[in-house]
């Protein structure tokens, strides 16, 4: 099974992440095109060649307008207030820099929300990202006790938080991991200072969002953990452990700012583990009183927290009612959180559980050069079959730019990629 580990010995930033999992991809991958494409507006990044204690790796760098705050810091993490926290290692949080006559706009998480979805990225994506600056935003409206819609976010912060997490998010969906987990989270310790005095760490909102995950300090004084590094790794990853046995495939090294006595970056490595069994856990409810916007936003809620699948059956209830039958498959870590969530976005009173035997083809992703430009193609092999499938948004990009139909872009890809 296709598994992402992240190792955060060195705590955990939305940059580091990005670059860590930008080392898995193919070699000559497009994904800087892709994500300028994404339109964030003023945003520019960049992958380059970092060095840390000897280490190799790839740090993520992002500038807003052309401007990169000294130390490739901003201020994605406690987004109420000009704070002055220097988030060490990460261009995330530097709070309190002056822009020319010292003043900005900020953003509301309405305002955020409705950038996230002008983006030119899938609709996954966005739900990801949507998702991610959620958790974020709850747990800076909990520390300054106001609502998530009273919550601004300063402009050049806000544009650098969203690059990474879309970053993030989009080489997520790229890598295809099957299952994703990370070690204990590395927080760091001693204290910032922020403009209403000297905060612990980890910051009020980190620990907010780190709860009950496990996490330790050490002897490095520093902001190891950011809000925007932890909402992302409390959002992918199904648990925080050791690493489990894997045949590793790829490991990629996201390079942080500073420089620490240990290597400051957090490693990805993406491998192969052996099926814990076949057996998952499929659950059903049916429903006759719910509209098909309201069906389709628990789909999406239940395929957002982890679902394998999701579907709908059209059925006949009692007194010849028409109704839908929601079906839902999980592997057994997710059954609490599948279940509340059913009866959450549903108007179901009984939820039945069913456990099937499944058999699942081996899945991998490979970038194909052609004279488009760089093409996903999904493949599946086992059982003595072999199946490949053009990555969608690949090919709406190289019908978009000739003009052409998505069966025409699919045979100019097959033929010129030798798919």
């Amino acid at each position: 099974m296709k598994t992402l580990y992240l190792e955060c010995k060195m705590g955990a930033a939305g940059d580091m992440l990005a670059a860590a999992l930008y080392e898995l991809l193919p070699e000559g991958n497009d994904f800087p095109l892709r994500f300028a494409a994404a339109g964030i507006p003023g945003v520019e990044a960049a992958f380059e060649p970092a060095v840390k204690c000897g280490v190799t790796g790839t740090h993520f760098t992002v500038s807003v307008n052309g401007e990169v705050e000294d130390g490739h810091l901003h201020d994605h993490g406690h987004h109420e207030h000009d704070h002055d926290h220097h988030h060490e290692h990460d261009h995330e949080h530097h709070h309190g820099h002056e822009h020319g006559d010292g003043h900005h706009h900020h953003s509301s998480m309405a305002e955020i929300t409705a950038l996230i979805d002008s983006l030119n990225v899938s609709e996954k994506v966005k739900g990801d990202v949507k998702a991610v600056y959620g958790i974020i935003a709850d747990a800076e409206s909990r520390v300054h006790g106001k609502s998530v819609a009273e919550i601004h976010f300063h402009e050049v912060g806000a544009m650098d938080a969203v690059a990474d997490v879309t970053a993030v998010c989009m080489l997520m969906e790229a890598i295809g991991a099957e299952q994703i987990y990370a070690s204990p989270v590395h927080v760091g310790s001693g204290s910032v200072k922020c403009a209403h005095g000297v905060l612990p760490v980890p910051a009020p909102a980190t620990e907010l969002i780190l709860r009950g995950v496990p996490i330790c300090s050490g002897e490095i004084e520093s902001e190891l953990c950011t809000p925007t590094g932890a909402a992302l790794l409390k959002y992918f990853a199904q648990d925080f452990r050791a690493m489990p046995p894997m045949r590793i495939v790829k490991t990629g090294y996201g390079m942080g700012t500073k420089d620490f006595p240990r290597a400051n970056c957090l490693r990805a490595f993406l491998g192969e583990t052996e099926a814990a069994g076949k057996t998952v856990l499929e659950y059903k409810c049916q429903v006759d009183d719910m509209t098909g916007e309201q069906i389709a936003y628990a789909c999406e809620k239940l395929m957002a927290a982890g679902a394998l699948d999701v579907y709908t059956s059209p059925v006949y209830m009692k007194k010849g009612r028409p109704g839908v039958l929601l079906t839902c498959l999980c592997r057994e870590a997710d059954k609490d959180k599948i279940i509340s969530l059913i009866f959450r976005h549903t108007s179901t009173i009984g939820v039945r559980e069913y456990r099937p035997e499944r058999y699942v083809m081996d899945r991998s992703v490979e970038a194909r050069e052609t004279p488009a430009g760089t093409v996903r193609v999904k493949r599946s092999e086992g059982f003595g079959a072999v199946r490949e499938k053009y990555e969608f948004e690949d090919l709406a990009r190289i019908a978009d730019a000739r003009g052409v139909s998505l069966s025409d872009a699919a045979s100019a890809a097959k033929q010129s990629g030798n798919g």
